[in-house]
């Protein structure tokens, strides 16, 4: 039985430059840092402004682009709200780079053998390609439906031509998704029924 021969340098090259994606999987990791940072400041700003801290309010209603005819001087209803609409935000695209970067590297690096951790995600044991871009279109579908939100909650602060452009690129979003998903399950390999 002959040993099966070592591939050429150049085939070696070109499989081991998959490492090079491993410095854009650690800056995403950076990035999730300054996601993590940026939530605790508005959840302290939020809270702080609960209690009647008014630079604390001034934060927020700077941060979320709310505007009154009359002086804000304490939260309400619709300040609330959109805050805790951009704490979500910031969770959900936080949850969209932990896929990228666990996935990616997983199906794009190496293996991370995870199997039989108690702490795996579900979604790990079968990720590939494909399944990553649907997955990833959904998380994007919903980052999209909370950005629509705060702009038809806080709508009086915006002029019409924003918000018919938001609600198209939302539209855009979700026929791009429904197209990869049908895409996805064109290309599957069809099981026999039985």
């Amino acid at each position: 039985m002959n040993p099966t021969p070592l591939p050429g340098l150049l085939p070696r090259l070109i499989f081991s430059s998959r490492w090079l994606q491993v410095p854009l999987y650690l800056g995403l990791i950076v990035a999730q840092c300054v996601y993590v940072v940026h939530f605790w400041v508005e959840l302290v700003h939020l809270v702080e402004a609960a209690f009647g801290n008014t630079a604390a309010l001034a934060k927020l209603v700077s941060s979320i682009g709310y505007k009154s005819d009359a002086a804000v001087t304490s939260l309400n209803e619709t300040i609330i709200m959109l805050v805790v609409l951009a704490l979500i935000d910031v969770v959900m695209i936080s949850n969209l780079l932990i896929m990228v970067i666990v996935g990616g590297y997983e199906t794009f690096v190496s293996r991370l053998n995870l199997e039989g951790h108690p702490d795996q995600p579900e979604w790990l044991s079968h990720v590939n390609a494909s399944v990553l871009k649907v997955k990833l279109a959904t998380a994007i579908i919903g980052i999209s439906s909370i950005h629509l939100l705060k702009t038809f909650i806080n709508a009086a602060n915006y002029e019409e031509k924003v918000l018919l452009w938001q609600t198209l690129i939302h539209i855009a979003f979700l026929l791009s998704a429904m197209a990869i998903a049908v895409t996805d399950r064109l290309m599957a390999p069809s099981k026999p029924h039985d």
